[in-house]
Protein backbone atom coordinates (compact mmCIF):
# COMPACT_ATOMS: atom_id res chain seq x y z
CA UNK A 1 0.00 0.00 0.00
CA UNK A 2 1.29 3.99 -1.11
CA UNK A 3 2.43 5.71 1.82
CA UNK A 4 1.90 8.80 -0.05
CA UNK A 5 -1.10 11.04 1.92
CA UNK A 6 -3.70 12.13 0.09
CA UNK A 7 -5.41 15.34 1.66
CA UNK A 8 -8.53 16.66 -0.56
CA UNK A 9 -11.74 19.00 0.55
CA UNK A 10 -10.12 21.56 2.82
CA UNK A 11 -12.36 24.32 2.10
CA UNK A 12 -14.66 26.69 3.77
CA UNK A 13 -13.99 28.77 7.11
CA UNK A 14 -12.94 27.25 10.26
CA UNK A 15 -15.72 27.83 13.04
CA UNK A 16 -15.03 28.16 16.44
CA UNK A 17 -17.67 25.70 18.52
CA UNK A 18 -20.82 27.84 19.70
CA UNK A 19 -21.25 27.46 23.71
CA UNK A 20 -23.83 25.00 23.28
CA UNK A 21 -21.48 22.02 21.06
CA UNK A 22 -18.51 23.34 23.24
CA UNK A 23 -18.68 20.20 25.55
CA UNK A 24 -19.33 18.22 22.34
CA UNK A 25 -15.64 19.41 20.48
CA UNK A 26 -12.69 18.27 21.89
CA UNK A 27 -9.55 20.09 22.64
CA UNK A 28 -7.85 21.72 19.81
CA UNK A 29 -10.41 20.59 17.25
CA UNK A 30 -12.56 23.41 14.96
CA UNK A 31 -16.15 22.26 13.71
CA UNK A 32 -16.30 22.42 9.88
CA UNK A 33 -19.88 21.74 7.55
CA UNK A 34 -17.72 20.61 4.76
CA UNK A 35 -16.72 16.62 4.75
CA UNK A 36 -12.87 16.95 4.01
CA UNK A 37 -11.68 13.17 2.59
CA UNK A 38 -8.31 12.14 3.49
CA UNK A 39 -7.27 8.97 1.92
CA UNK A 40 -3.70 7.24 1.94
CA UNK A 41 -3.09 5.50 -1.43
CA UNK A 42 -5.87 5.35 -4.23
CA UNK A 43 -9.76 5.14 -3.79
CA UNK A 44 -10.62 1.69 -4.37
CA UNK A 45 -14.06 0.93 -5.97
CA UNK A 46 -15.33 -2.11 -5.22
CA UNK A 47 -17.88 -4.32 -6.86
CA UNK A 48 -21.25 -5.06 -5.11
CA UNK A 49 -20.99 -8.37 -6.90
CA UNK A 50 -18.00 -8.72 -5.28
CA UNK A 51 -18.10 -7.47 -2.16
CA UNK A 52 -17.91 -9.64 0.98
CA UNK A 53 -16.90 -8.89 4.67
CA UNK A 54 -15.71 -11.49 7.37
CA UNK A 55 -15.84 -11.83 10.99
CA UNK A 56 -12.62 -13.91 11.48
CA UNK A 57 -9.49 -14.91 13.57
CA UNK A 58 -10.66 -15.79 17.07
CA UNK A 59 -13.71 -16.92 16.71
CA UNK A 60 -14.92 -20.38 16.78
CA UNK A 61 -16.14 -20.60 13.09
CA UNK A 62 -15.69 -17.13 10.40
CA UNK A 63 -18.70 -15.70 8.89
CA UNK A 64 -19.14 -14.11 5.55
CA UNK A 65 -21.65 -12.26 4.17
CA UNK A 66 -22.22 -11.12 0.76
CA UNK A 67 -23.29 -7.51 -0.07
CA UNK A 68 -27.29 -8.61 0.03
CA UNK A 69 -26.94 -10.46 2.87
CA UNK A 70 -25.02 -7.47 4.67
CA UNK A 71 -28.05 -5.18 3.74
CA UNK A 72 -30.69 -7.84 5.42
CA UNK A 73 -28.95 -7.61 9.12
CA UNK A 74 -31.03 -5.33 10.84
CA UNK A 75 -29.88 -1.65 10.97
CA UNK A 76 -30.63 1.55 12.12
CA UNK A 77 -29.56 5.55 12.00
CA UNK A 78 -26.80 6.59 13.50
CA UNK A 79 -26.42 10.51 14.47
CA UNK A 80 -23.30 10.81 15.69
CA UNK A 81 -20.29 13.63 15.57
CA UNK A 82 -16.93 12.65 14.06
CA UNK A 83 -13.15 13.91 14.76
CA UNK A 84 -10.53 13.63 12.55
CA UNK A 85 -7.17 13.73 13.62
CA UNK A 86 -6.17 16.39 11.47
CA UNK A 87 -8.37 18.70 13.54
CA UNK A 88 -11.48 19.22 12.06
CA UNK A 89 -14.81 17.93 13.72
CA UNK A 90 -18.45 17.30 12.05
CA UNK A 91 -21.00 17.18 14.50
CA UNK A 92 -24.42 15.58 14.45
CA UNK A 93 -23.67 13.32 10.45
CA UNK A 94 -25.71 10.71 9.83
CA UNK A 95 -25.35 7.25 8.63
CA UNK A 96 -27.41 3.69 8.67
CA UNK A 97 -25.28 0.76 9.32
CA UNK A 98 -25.42 -2.54 11.51
CA UNK A 99 -24.30 -2.68 14.86
CA UNK A 100 -21.02 -4.18 15.94
CA UNK A 101 -22.80 -5.94 18.75
CA UNK A 102 -25.28 -7.46 15.55
CA UNK A 103 -22.08 -8.76 13.85
CA UNK A 104 -21.08 -10.58 17.20
CA UNK A 105 -24.31 -12.72 17.55
CA UNK A 106 -23.09 -14.26 14.49
CA UNK A 107 -19.93 -15.72 15.90
CA UNK A 108 -18.51 -16.99 19.30
CA UNK A 109 -15.52 -15.48 20.10
CA UNK A 110 -12.59 -16.73 21.85
CA UNK A 111 -12.41 -15.96 25.46
CA UNK A 112 -8.94 -15.00 24.87
CA UNK A 113 -9.83 -12.47 22.38
CA UNK A 114 -9.54 -8.87 23.17
CA UNK A 115 -8.53 -7.15 20.31
CA UNK A 116 -8.89 -6.84 16.71
CA UNK A 117 -7.57 -5.32 13.83
CA UNK A 118 -10.53 -3.73 11.12
CA UNK A 119 -8.78 -4.13 7.48
CA UNK A 120 -10.10 -2.77 4.06
CA UNK A 121 -10.05 -3.72 0.19
CA UNK A 122 -6.84 -1.37 -0.59
CA UNK A 123 -4.84 -3.30 2.21
CA UNK A 124 -5.25 -0.31 4.97
CA UNK A 125 -5.27 -1.59 8.70
CA UNK A 126 -6.14 -0.32 11.79
CA UNK A 127 -6.02 -1.80 15.64
CA UNK A 128 -8.57 -1.53 18.14
CA UNK A 129 -9.31 -3.10 21.83
CA UNK A 130 -12.20 -5.15 21.87
CA UNK A 131 -13.74 -2.76 24.45
CA UNK A 132 -13.83 0.20 22.38
CA UNK A 133 -16.20 -1.10 20.15
CA UNK A 134 -18.95 -3.40 21.79
CA UNK A 135 -21.72 -2.00 23.70
CA UNK A 136 -22.95 0.47 21.20
CA UNK A 137 -19.57 1.62 20.69
CA UNK A 138 -18.91 1.17 16.84
CA UNK A 139 -21.06 -0.27 13.79
CA UNK A 140 -20.36 -0.59 9.93
CA UNK A 141 -22.04 2.01 8.26
CA UNK A 142 -23.47 1.64 4.44
CA UNK A 143 -25.27 5.36 3.67
CA UNK A 144 -24.65 8.37 4.39
CA UNK A 145 -26.98 11.43 4.74
CA UNK A 146 -29.49 8.75 3.57
CA UNK A 147 -27.77 7.70 0.16
CA UNK A 148 -25.12 5.47 -0.06
CA UNK A 149 -21.55 5.93 0.79
CA UNK A 150 -19.40 7.17 -2.06
CA UNK A 151 -15.97 5.58 -2.40
CA UNK A 152 -14.26 9.00 -1.60
CA UNK A 153 -16.00 8.54 2.00
CA UNK A 154 -15.17 4.86 2.21
CA UNK A 155 -17.98 3.44 0.72
CA UNK A 156 -19.73 0.23 -0.08
CA UNK A 157 -19.03 -0.03 3.77
CA UNK A 158 -16.90 1.78 6.42
CA UNK A 159 -16.43 1.02 10.29
CA UNK A 160 -17.56 3.83 12.58
CA UNK A 161 -16.30 4.21 15.85
CA UNK A 162 -17.51 7.83 16.80
CA UNK A 163 -15.83 7.72 20.05
CA UNK A 164 -12.48 7.77 18.88
CA UNK A 165 -10.41 9.97 15.89
CA UNK A 166 -11.60 9.40 12.53
CA UNK A 167 -8.88 6.91 11.13
CA UNK A 168 -9.77 4.81 13.57
CA UNK A 169 -13.38 4.34 11.62
CA UNK A 170 -11.42 2.01 8.60
CA UNK A 171 -13.07 2.88 4.70
CA UNK A 172 -13.87 0.06 2.37
CA UNK A 173 -14.20 -2.29 4.94
CA UNK A 174 -13.27 -5.57 3.94
CA UNK A 175 -13.11 -7.79 7.51
CA UNK A 176 -12.07 -7.74 10.79
CA UNK A 177 -10.23 -10.42 12.66
CA UNK A 178 -9.79 -10.85 16.00
CA UNK A 179 -6.89 -11.35 18.15
CA UNK A 180 -5.52 -12.18 21.78
CA UNK A 181 -2.64 -9.29 21.34
CA UNK A 182 -2.64 -6.14 19.86
CA UNK A 183 -0.91 -5.36 16.88
CA UNK A 184 -0.36 -1.71 14.87
CA UNK A 185 -2.59 -0.63 11.98
CA UNK A 186 -1.26 1.46 9.41
CA UNK A 187 -1.20 5.08 10.92
CA UNK A 188 -0.49 3.27 13.86
CA UNK A 189 3.21 1.94 12.78
CA UNK A 190 3.82 5.56 11.14
CA UNK A 191 3.39 7.32 14.61
CA UNK A 192 -0.43 7.91 15.29
CA UNK A 193 -1.22 7.21 18.61
CA UNK A 194 -2.30 3.24 19.02
CA UNK A 195 -5.66 4.54 21.46
CA UNK A 196 -6.41 7.43 19.66
CA UNK A 197 -8.96 9.21 22.22
CA UNK A 198 -10.03 12.43 21.13
CA UNK A 199 -10.85 14.23 24.30
CA UNK A 200 -7.75 13.33 26.05
CA UNK A 201 -5.99 14.57 22.46
CA UNK A 202 -4.58 11.30 22.01
CA UNK A 203 -2.90 11.75 18.12
CA UNK A 204 0.43 10.58 17.84
CA UNK A 205 2.52 8.09 19.78
CA UNK A 206 3.55 9.58 23.23
CA UNK A 207 0.50 11.70 23.66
Amino acid sequence: MSEKFISRGFVGKRRAPEAAQANRVPPGQYVTKDFPVLSAGPTPRVDLNKWTFTLEGLVRAPVTWTWQQFLELPSREYVVDIHCVTKWTKLDTKWRGVSLDTLLEHVELDPKAAFLTAYSYEGYTTNLPLPDVVNGQAFVAYEYDGKAITPEHGGPARLLVPGLYFWKSAKWLKGIRFMDKDKSGFWESLGYNNHGDPFKEERYTGD
